[in-house]
């Protein structure tokens, strides 16, 4: 029985504590401060949003490409022997004239002795026939030698002038053969691997390829287009419309992010394929730090029209439901306005609007995912809100 009373007056000063702590005000903070906003919730998401107006800006479209070198040579060998020496680093810059390759020349330049031997004994038979034309010509005056003597006289001078021709041409050649040995570069550009080793016997009854050189800044971009955007571009060109400084060719890089030198077009094919109903274009970009590379494959943004008076966003802005698309905005109390859009095409980056935007909305292009029509947000206009550049 004492135990029991000792054990409630042990317990009572406990369920006291307990039940002060359960009537404490919720809205005190463990620093006796208030948590949270007003009532308690959370502050509203900060979104970033541009001001849309209307302007003058190129419509264009998109077509895949694929980048080519403008220039590419193979080094082969021309002449026959063993190759000596390789003079370069592989997958660096060379001139055109330097030095690839050096081929073993002692054939090639004993070679060439032989035909300046040849060549000076020929002159030796040259000066000799042309002196007995000489004395003929002296003597068939008095009839002391006949009309045939005379005859073969001036054939064996006429002989002996082709024999040193051909001799002179033999010199020649033999001694371009051996300046073949020394194998130099045709154009500049960036050299790949070597296809042969030192040791190697190159150049026996073909021109064996040594290496490649390939010439891309600047570099080019093959691509097709279709025939209306094509009418429509050309069209355009024609109008004075479209000038560099307003409708740039650009480039986008397969990992999406946009190449930062404009570049210009070149020609068209002089017919539509009649498989694709395309018509096949090039354009050509400078490439001064060789990012860009042969064989790679790019997405070409080129402009076929100027859209006057018309409000662009950015991609990122226009949401795609089964509904249709749609722009959020933010009202003049703060809150989140789900906007209808059409779109009509792209101008760089940025959908054009067709319909839903007059000018002056505010568009969120940043913080999408945070918000819903209706919720409260805080706006934080854009830096660079131009999805691209407008035209001048």
């Amino acid at each position: 029985m004492n135990r029991a009373i000792h054990s409630f007056f042990v317990m009572l000063p406990l369920a006291a504590l307990l039940s002060l702590t359960a009537c404490k005000p919720q809205s005190e903070a463990p620093g006796g401060g208030q948590s949270g906003g007003p009532g308690g919730g959370m502050p509203p998401p900060e979104v970033e949003v541009m001001t849309v107006e209307p302007r003058n800006l190129p419509r264009t479209v998109e077509a895949p490409g694929r980048l080519q070198a403008v220039r590419t040579a193979e080094v082969r060998a021309r002449v026959e022997g063993i190759l000596e020496q390789r003079t370069y680093t592989e997958g660096s810059e060379v001139k055109a004239g330097a030095v690839l390759f050096r081929i073993d020349s002692r054939t090639l330049a004993a070679n060439v002795e032989s035909a300046k031997a040849t060549l000076a004994r020929n002159q030796a038979q040259k000066l000799i026939a042309g002196q007995n034309l000489d004395r003929m010509q002296a003597l068939v005056v008095s009839n002391a030698v006949s009309k045939q003597e005379f005859d073969q006289a001036m054939a064996a001078k006429a002989q002996a002038n082709a024999d040193v021709a051909a001799a002179q041409a033999a010199l020649s050649r033999a001694e371009i053969d051996l300046g073949y040995a020394t194998v130099k570069a045709p154009i500049s550009g960036r050299i790949g691997r070597a296809l042969v080793t030192e040791g190697a016997l190159v150049g026996k009854s073909e021109a064996t390829p040594l290496a490649s050189i390939e010439q891309y800044d600047p570099i080019w971009v093959n691509f097709s287009q279709s025939s209306a955007d094509f009418l429509n571009l050309r069209e355009t060109l024609r109008s004075g419309k479209a000038r560099t400084s307003q409708a740039p060719v650009m480039l986008v890089l397969e990992n999406g992010r946009e190449y930062a030198k404009p570049g210009k077009l070149l020609f068209n094919d002089l017919a539509i394929d009649p498989a694709t109903g395309s018509v096949g274009l090039r354009a050509e970009f400078p490439n001064p730090d060789r990012s860009l590379l042969p064989g790679q494959f790019v997405t070409v943004r080129l402009p076929v029209a100027l859209a006057e008076n018309v409000i662009v966003v950015p991609q990122r802005a226009v949401q795609t439901s089964p509904q249709g698309q749609a722009v959020l905005l933010v009202g003049a109390d703060g809150t989140v306005i789900a906007q209808p859009v059409k779109t009509g095409g792209l101008s760089g980056a940025g959908w054009i609007i067709a319909e839903g935007l007059k000018g002056g909305e505010k568009v969120i292009i940043n913080g999408v995912q945070k918000t819903r029509p209706g919720s409260p947000v805080s706006a934080i206009e854009a830096a660079s809100a131009a999805p691209t550049a407008a035209a001048k």
